[in-house]
């Protein structure tokens, strides 16, 4: 196995051409923004099973809501993309983005969980078309062999937004929680309880409604700017989706992408929804205390996504896959076994291994596609449902074993998913070129 890349050969290999830098930025702030809501979302775990009472698996429904609506509107927005542009399917996605963000202000008025689900689920729809159509884009917008590592620099500002989604849940949600433990709620009067709940559920509110409003303003300059299409010559519409289903469906290669963003998806969630219930558990913190070391993973994720960027300047992404989900192995086992600050650190590493997962599965999954790049990319967003199935598995274990810490064989068995994808990626790659030097 050649871990060592050489220099490509290309007439040109720059990363992001100037012609479209304006309009890469502009979407490169997207990767940013839906990173802050996905993890404000998993800090939501943590206040709702304090504000309601709830019991782990009850509160991964807030992960089903989410991942869910990734799986349900992937497709239908890679349709609207290959009818019309990327464009298109951009601004629907943030339009969708700031419709769930606002909903949070009646969901809060109601004070009923369901509602603020249904928030979500709104919410998650548009990140799920934004994405869909940004990741392939990204790619598009430059030389076809820069494409993974684009995508990986563009997806390197998604942490940035990630540790702004944690710092504004720990100060604006997490902060202001009552402490009052669930049996301690559950011996107050009603009065008293939603009196308790009403202030805490509109902290909740407050910085999705924020959010909303900015979101609002890019939006705007988004529809202002003329962006090039990157379009196919393709009819487009549901005419021809299921001539370009079967063909995806024949290439193993994609199918095998999709299996592992499905459990890289599951173990990303997995790892970071129950950290702040692993902090607390084997530190004795509370909840505002233990998101700082959440905070932590989120930097080192953030920090070794450009290093990873770099690093493929000099190693096949393949190879890099193969390393970090060994290396995110032996953390999770860490995990599992160790106790205390040896546990905190080994669970805060992981999420440095996880850090090029999610692009470079990505990047590798859709090489090669052609005019079904739009719709294969959908096929990899709707692989997100992974963190709605295997994070209440994840839940579940944890309730049934009394243990955070075992629940963790999830992302381990994960991990081992993206191991298998990377190394068979690594040694298809290996007989392509036996035979072309052959």
């Amino acid at each position: 196995m050649t871990l060592l890349r050489q220099q490509d050969n290309q007439p040109s290999n720059k990363l992001v051409p100037r012609s479209v830098l304006w309009t890469f930025i502009l979407i490169t702030s997207c990767f940013a923004w839906w990173g802050l809501a996905n993890n404000m979302t998993d800090t939501l775990l943590a206040a709702f099973k304090r504000i309601m009472s709830l019991s782990d698996f009850k509160t991964a429904w807030i992960q089903i809501a989410f991942y869910g609506s990734y799986f349900c509107l992937a497709l239908p927005a890679a349709v609207i993309i290959k009818k019309w542009t990327y464009k298109t399917g951009i601004l629907l996605g943030l339009g969708l983005f700031i419709l769930g963000a606002l909903l949070f202000f009646p969901a809060s008025k109601t004070m009923n969980y369901g509602f603020f689900l249904l928030s979500l689920y709104i919410l998650a729809g548009g990140l799920s078309v934004l994405e869909t159509a940004a990741n392939p884009y990204i790619i598009a917008l430059g030389p076809a062999n820069t494409g993974t590592q684009r995508l990986n620099f563009a997806q390197s500002f998604n942490p940035i937004g990630s540790v702004l989604g944690v710092c504004l849940s720990k100060w604006f949600i997490l902060s202001h929680l009552n402490v009052a433990s669930a049996d301690e709620r559950s011996s107050m009067s009603l009065e008293q309880l939603k009196e308790i709940q009403s202030k805490e559920l509109e902290a909740v509110m407050e910085p999705y409604v924020a959010v909303a409003l900015l979101m609002v303003i890019i939006w705007i300059l988004i529809a202002i700017t003329k962006m090039p299409r990157c379009s196919d010559t393709s009819s487009g519409g549901w005419k021809d989706l299921n001539l370009t289903l079967r063909r995806l469906s024949k290439n193993s290669h994609y199918r095998w992408g999709v299996i592992a963003q499905f459990f890289y998806v599951g173990a990303q969630i997995g790892v970071w929804s129950f950290t702040i219930r692993y902090v607390m558990q084997e530190l004795n913190l509370n909840e505002a205390d233990a998101s700082n070391y959440y905070l932590a993973a989120l930097i080192l994720f953030m920090i070794f996504r450009f290093i990873s960027t770099w690093l493929m300047d000099f190693l096949h992404p393949e190879n890099l896959l193969v390393l970090l989900a060994i290396l995110g192995m032996g953390c999770t086992l860490i995990v599992i076994f160790g106790e205390g600050q040896t546990g905190v650190y080994a669970l805060v590493a992981i999420s440095g291994c996880m850090s090029l997962m999610f692009p470079t599965i990505f990047g590798l999954a859709v090489q090669g596609l052609g005019e079904d790049t739009k719709i294969g990319g959908a096929g990899l967003i709707m692989a997100i449902l992974g963190g709605a199935v295997l994070t209440p598995i994840q839940g579940q274990v944890s309730d049934m074993t009394s243990s955070v810490s075992f629940s963790y064989v999830i992302p381990l068995c994960c991990f081992l998913v993206i191991a298998y994808f990377g190394f068979n990626i690594c040694r298809k790659s290996q007989l392509r070129k036996r035979k072309l030097n052959a």
